[in-house]
């Protein structure tokens, strides 16, 4: 069974991907998020092709947690339709870590 998952999201701002950080880690349904800003995206949007900058969020946390982090990054994003892609690390990594994540995070209700 995977411990962890990554949450890859796209938002419209480094602004917007600290926000929408604060709320996931501060309810403790991720244990840390990446801010990764200035990519360039190109994407199809009701029917048209679309060019911008965005910041990517990695949001790191348990497996059952996904659906409440998917909520809740919905809650916060300027995006009707936001990008929240679980993957899967699968097993391995450095268990003191995955400890530390699984420690940080809330325990499935």
């Amino acid at each position: 069974m995977t411990e962890i998952v990554l949450l890859y999201c796209t938002s419209a701002s480094t602004a917007e991907a600290e926000a929408i950080a604060e709320a996931v880690v501060g309810q403790r349904l991720a244990a840390c998020a990446n801010i990764l800003p200035g990519m360039r995206s190109l994407y199809w949007w009701q029917g048209k092709l679309e060019k911008g900058e965005e910041a990517v969020l990695i949001l790191k946390t348990r497996p059952d947690l996904v659906e409440a982090v998917t909520a809740a990054v919905k809650a916060v994003h300027s995006y009707s339709v936001p990008c929240v892609l679980p993957l899967d690390v699968g097993q391995g990594g450095n268990p003191d870590y995955i400890a530390w994540l699984l420690g940080e995070t809330k325990p499935p209700a």
